[in-house]
């Protein structure tokens, strides 16, 4: 009997690395008391680095707030470790309590494996990062870890409405100089160390879910490595012995084996 991977396999927590909310609209540079421009600029800066990246490497370390019916918060933690070669190039392993996950893709095919069930699914792909994200999110409703650094700089990406931007000052994350910047939405309030000097990296983002009464956070810290060792194999995958292929099951199709 053949056997469907669930669409929901692996999806990104709500706000999990939102990136999304570091490329900024015009609506957020409006002139307001409340919206620093330094703090604005910083995340320019950041965005427009990060999106002429050719090749990079990122290990990110998180916590994310699980809220229970009764409101408490349970804690959950978790690694990824992420090998990128723009425009077209993924491995990512992401592993934690609950379940250890990897990532290949070459720009024609995408295999997502998962290592404790010993079970892997691959599809065609389109040929870009960005247009497999999309492919991904639409048909199987799968989130890859942090997707949006892919999205920087995309003609149709809007960003986000900030309400408030603050500069909070100097700071170290991993004993690296940082400077410390909080901003403000209508559904969540997020913090960013963003690394000072001429390579400026995003080193540690906290996200305030403000909608919720217990107030869930999500807590990432970066270790960035900007000349990652691979070759072209690293992008090959190879089942390892006593792995078994299944169908990655699409949106709106029956979860059932054959």
């Amino acid at each position: 009997m053949d056997h469907n991977i669930c669409r929901r396999f692996l999806t990104r927590p709500a706000l999990v690395l939102a990136f999304a909310a570091l490329a900024v609209s015009a609506e957020a540079q409006q002139s307001s008391a409340a919206v620093n421009p330094a703090a604005i600029k910083a995340l320019n800066d950041m965005a427009s680095y990060l999106r002429n990246l050719k090749a990079f490497q990122v290990e990110s370390a998180t916590t994310t707030d699980e809220v229970q019916d009764n409101g408490q918060l349970i804690q959950y933690t978790a690694k990824i470790n992420f090998v990128v070669q723009m425009p077209n190039k993924l491995l990512a392993t992401a592993s934690s309590d609950r379940n250890e996950r990897t990532f290949i893709y070459d720009g024609k095919t995408f295999t997502m494996f998962a290592q404790r069930a010993g079970y892997y699914a691959t599809v065609p792909a389109p040929p870009t990062l960005r247009e497999l994200d999309d492919a991904l999110s639409e048909k199987y409703d799968i989130e890859l870890p942090l997707a949006d650094l892919f999205r920087f700089g995309s003609p149709d990406w809007k960003g986000a409405d900030i309400k408030a931007a603050t500069d909070i000052g100097p700071s170290e994350v991993g004993g690296i100089t940082c400077e410390h910047y909080a901003f403000r939405q209508d559904d969540v309030d997020w913090q960013v160390w963003i690394q000072k000097g001429e390579y400026p990296l995003p080193r540690k983002l906290v996200i305030t879910t403000t909608t919720e009464a217990a107030r869930p956070q999500h807590t990432a810290t970066y270790t960035w490595n900007l000349a990652p060792s691979f070759n072209q194999e690293s992008f090959t995958f190879v089942p390892p012995a006593g792995a078994r292929k299944i169908v990655l099951a699409a949106v709106g199709e029956p979860q059932g084996g054959k």
